[in-house]
């Protein structure tokens, strides 16, 4: 490890040891105040920290129970959880491979977001109007449900409630933002333009002509939300059941690595990015990588020059996906899209590692934010989201098999699995509530293509977001390449 020398002369701290690898989030090196330990071992070739409750060949997995969840990531936890609290007699079990918030769940940019993969006119155009209303105002309250159930639970997860500001930058992303307010306000009223004094007063990006502000956006450590959930979760009876890894699921029935067989009355298919790898399953989920920085805690002067004074998650209007917060410590968590899919859906610990994209991240950072370069990054970490082809969100029930399911958020499900497991309690328990007619559930996606398509057009998007930037940063105009990004992504 060495010392390096910032552009203003300023030493910076010396970066050493597994976080320059990009093995481990902030949020699990952080560790957790629910009583959870940080970091401190190595499974399946990631640094992580041991199961609470691992087995050997199914021997922990009862062979009956009324719910077997598949998965332990916010989509489970939330509906183990809302189970549990509806119906205490429920004998509920939560399967997770690793241990809980493993994949995305505990990863994530923490935006606690009513922000949607696709957009309410969409949903209009083919649902109707009430519905997607109610969709909006769905994701709307259920920003403000995570917060309440944190308060109720007493899971202190650094939830905010500030709101994200999305700055644009050019003339290109000008007009394409104030074009996508006009749209939202016929959703949420309470979505702004804000011009570039306005803007200023919250976020002083380098060249900020003006941003949107959108209220229901919260921030999160995502880490000490999904234990804190996991805790709650054990103290209303239900059992987690960490090192299971299952590797079929059938009308009833839930297999697991080693030969243990679970019979259930219900199962749930919480899998998200994972659920490519299980038998049958490959071209329902595309799982596509996206990584993050954090750097070192960022002292008060400089957060005078950045603002971010109310705690508000940030972005900008590029075509290339970013997000970041100001974390409760006064760090800065960054992150963007950029890595690429993997053929035939692959996942493996070495993806969450992409230096180049480390780079191209960081220096996004001190281009947004100038200051930042004086600071040293302490973490690099990734992983995969998942994404349906039509880049559409899903929950579903079937009476028949006994089979739900939840997923592909898109990156946008910190809030959506919150609502996906209320709804997912609701149809199980066979309740009939607005939630369960929402026009997500009973989506179905249509089939990623086969290989080397799938790898060819995943990627091809991926390039076209960077180039169409690079054609509006030299032209100054809304990139014409954006038109067939949109046509190639369904999106």
């Amino acid at each position: 490890c060495h010392a390096a020398i910032g552009p203003a002369g300023r030493r910076r701290l010396p970066v050493s040891g597994p976080q320059v690898q990009g093995t481990i989030p902030l949020w699990w090196d952080q560790g957790s105040r629910e009583g959870s330990p940080s970091v401190s071992a190595s499974m399946q070739g990631y640094a992580v920290r041991p199961p609470l409750d691992a087995v050997s060949s199914g021997g922990d997995v009862p062979p009956r129970v009324d719910v077997c969840i598949v998965g332990g990531g916010f989509t489970g936890l939330w509906t183990a959880y809302y189970l549990l609290l509806a119906d205490p007699s429920l004998d509920v079990v939560v399967l997770e491979a690793e241990h809980v918030g493993f994949g995305a769940s505990g990863r994530n940019g923490g935006w606690v977001s009513a922000l949607y993969p696709v957009s309410l006119d969409t949903l209009a155009a083919s649902h109707g109007v009430a519905a997607a209303v109610a969709m909006g105002s769905a994701l709307r309250e259920t920003v403000v449900e995570v917060g309440r159930v944190a308060a109720a639970e007493r899971i202190d997860c650094d939830y905010h409630l500030g709101g994200t500001v999305i700055g644009a930058r050019t003339l290109a992303q000008v007009q394409r933002a104030q074009a996508g307010v006009t749209d939202a306000q016929r959703w949420d009223p309470q979505v702004q333009w804000l011009g570039p004094v306005e803007a200023a007063e919250r976020v002083r990006m380098q060249g900020l002509l003006g941003a949107s502000f959108h209220p229901s956006c919260a921030r999160v450590q995502p880490r000490r939300l999904v234990d804190g959930l996991a805790a709650a979760v054990r103290r209303l009876g239900g059992r987690i059941v960490e090192g299971a890894r299952v590797t079929d699921i059938g009308d009833h029935r839930v297999t697991v690595s080693g030969g243990a067989v679970v019979t259930t009355r219900h199962t749930v298919l919480a899998t998200e990015a994972w659920t490519a790898t299980l038998p049958g399953r490959k071209r329902r989920i595309a799982p596509v990588y996206s990584l993050m920085i954090a750097t070192e805690p960022l002292p008060a002067a400089v957060w005078d020059v950045i603002g971010l004074a109310g705690r508000e998650t940030f972005a900008d209007h590029r075509h290339v996906v970013i997000y970041g917060q100001r974390t409760a410590d006064d760090r800065i968590a960054f992150g963007g899209r950029g890595a690429p899919y993997h053929l035939r859906s692959a996942i493996r610990p070495e993806f969450d590692s992409e230096p180049k994209v480390f780079a191209d991240i960081e220096a996004t950072l001190h281009e947004l934010f100038p200051v930042t370069a004086e600071y040293a990054v302490t973490h690099r970490w990734g992983g995969p989201l998942g994404i349906a082809r039509d880049w559409h969100p899903q929950v579903s029930y079937d009476q028949v098999s006994g089979v739900g399911s939840a997923g592909g958020y898109v990156g946008d499900g910190v809030a959506a699995t919150n609502l996906a497991g209320r709804t997912l309690a609701d149809l199980i328990r066979g309740v009939a509530s607005p939630l369960t007619t929402l026009p997500w559930v009973g989506h179905r996606s249509p089939s990623w293509e086969p290989e080397p398509l799938r790898w060819l057009g995943v990627n091809a998007g991926l390039r076209l977001a960077d180039w169409a930037d690079a054609e509006e940063s030299r032209t100054g105009r809304p990139a014409r390449l954006g038109r067939l990004l949109s046509a190639l992504t369904g999106h």
